[in-house]
Parts: structure tokens; C-alpha cells; sequence
């Protein structure tokens, strides 16, 4: 992938990693200008080209009374509204395969979630918008069984395509990071590291999935160590009090801190 070929996006000659960073979910414009306008400031300053992140549908929820968002169109306008208010790239992840061209009205990079990372017919209209695509590692795939995923965009006449670990299903309630698997998938595609869901701990009696946001500087640094292209962080100034996936969040005045020292351990790698 080209990632200066992104729309909006900046600071790709920094030879930085680049990062995807912003909610879990939309849940309203004040909350994601808010957000947005923290991280364009940081990622600014560091010279990491960046990306905002947020899902305007959450299709997949442990309980039927869990937040799901605050309307489609609205979501997507606000994410819009983030793209031109601060001259930024936006993704969400789509759900099914009529999302696609939708979201991509709104959005400029287009993510399919892990879990639905083998559907043939989501990832092949997702790629036909043109835009770029991003596959989330299905936590029940290998590594090298992504690049089947990726030849799929590829096959679509789109090569704007990058995947991004996000863990792999360790027993019932925990997820694990192999780390070879960056490399592996490197070899054929763009590689990002989805620092905050490789936290979760799904599969709770409670219905709401936990996890161990105290490890996410661990499994960051151990990323850049292994020179991955990108990071992905879910970020909220009020992660307890997030509508979706809070328990695994950074706390926004967290990042910069966190960034300033990814960037540090960057520079160290570039130079080895």
C-alpha cells in the first residue's frame, strides 16, 4: 500500500509509523471533534501521519441491549465532519456488503472487522469502492492465512490494502500477540498492530468484554521493535463512561506521552 496515496494524509515522509487512533464508536460530534482534535495536535507535533478512527455501527455486541451507535447517516456525517475540520483521513469498519459504497461517501479508508474478515462478498465490495482497505486479522486465522484475504482486494482491482493484527484467541477470555506473525504479514501487505483490542478479554459472564489497557505501552513498544508499518488505538478522554469497548481503552491523556516514546524507539530502530 502507498500510503501517500491516502487522502489528507500528512507527515508520510517521516519515515514514521503511521497511526489509526480515535473511539471505539461514534456516539456524538462534540465527543469525536473533542478526540480528534487532541491526537491531529500530537500526531502533528511527532510527524506520524495519521488516520481517525470510529465505527459509526457496531454491528457485533456481546448482548442485545448493548450500544450499537446513534444512527448510521449521522455517524458517518460527523465522521465527515472530522475529515474537514481538521484536514484528516477517516476509517469505520462496514458490516455487510450494502455498507460499503454507503460508507464510503463518507469515510476514506473502509475496515472489515475480524470476525468478518473471510466474507467473500463484504471484503470484494469494500475493495470495488476504491477505497483503501483495511482486513482485521481474524482471531481465529494465522498470520499467513491472510494474505488470501488480501489477494481478494487485490483480485478486485485494488491495491490499496493493509492488515492489522488484532490478537489471536487465547482459550475463552484472553487474546495473545505473536509477534512473528509481523513480519509474516509484511511479506505480502502493510502490516498494523491493533494495540487495544489485542488487550480485550471477550467471552465475560457479565456480557461486556473486559480487558488490560495497563499492558498497551508493552504490546506498542514490542510492535515498533518489530517494525510494524502502523499502530491502531482506540483513545476516549472518559473510557469508563465510553458506550463501547472502555474496559480495553486508552485514556486520552495517555498518548502523547505513549507517542512521544514510540517515536523515540522508532528513530532507535531506524538507525540499527
Amino acid at each position: 500500500m502507498d500510503l501517500s496515496l491516502v487522502p489528507k494524509i500528512k507527515n508520510t515522509d517521516s519515515n514514521n509509523f503511521f497511526l489509526l487512533a480515535g473511539p471505539c464508536a461514534i456516539e456524538s460530534e462534540d465527543m469525536a471533534l473533542r478526540i480528534a482534535e487532541k491526537v491531529v495536535k500530537i500526531t502533528g507535533d511527532l510527524k506520524i501521519p495519521y488516520v481517525f478512527k470510529g465505527s459509526f455501527r457496531k454491528a457485533n455486541r456481546s448482548r442485545i441491549d448493548s450500544f450499537t451507535g446513534i444512527g448510521d447517516e449521522t455517524a458517518l456525517k460527523i465522521l465527515q465532519k472530522v475529515s474537514q475540520t481538521f484536514d484528516v483521513p477517516t476509517v469505520t469498519d462496514i458490516h455487510e456488503a450494502s455498507d460499503a459504497d454507503f460508507a464510503a461517501q463518507y469515510v476514506d479508508v473502509l475496515q472489515i472487522p475480524a470476525f468478518l474478515v473471510r466474507q467473500t462478498d463484504l471484503v470484494v465490495a469494500a475493495a470495488k469502492t476504491g477505497k483503501v482497505v483495511n482486513l482485521k486479522k481474524g482471531q481465529f486465522m494465522s498470520p499467513s492465512s491472510m494474505q488470501h484475504a488480501v489477494k481478494k482486494v487485490k483480485d478486485s482491482g485494488n491495491n490499496q490494502v493493509m492488515v492489522t493484527d488484532r490478537g489471536t484467541m487465547f482459550g475463552y477470555q484472553d487474546m495473545i500477540v505473536d509477534f512473528r506473525g509481523i513480519p509474516e504479514m509484511k511479506s505480502f501487505a502493510t502490516t498494523v498492530l491493533d494495540v487495544t483490542h489485542s488487550l480485550q478479554q471477550p467471552n465475560q459472564s457479565s456480557g461486556v468484554t473486559g480487558g488490560r489497557p495497563e499492558m498497551i505501552e508493552t504490546i506498542a513498544r514490542a510492535g515498533i521493535v518489530n517494525q510494524v508499518d502502523g499502530l491502531f488505538i482506540e483513545t476516549h478522554f472518559d473510557p469508563a463512561n465510553a458506550k463501547s469497548d472502555g474496559a480495553n481503552m486508552l485514556h486520552l491523556d495517555h498518548l502523547e506521552k505513549l507517542l512521544s516514546n514510540l517515536v523515540a524507539i522508532r528513530q532507535t530502530v531506524n538507525n540499527l
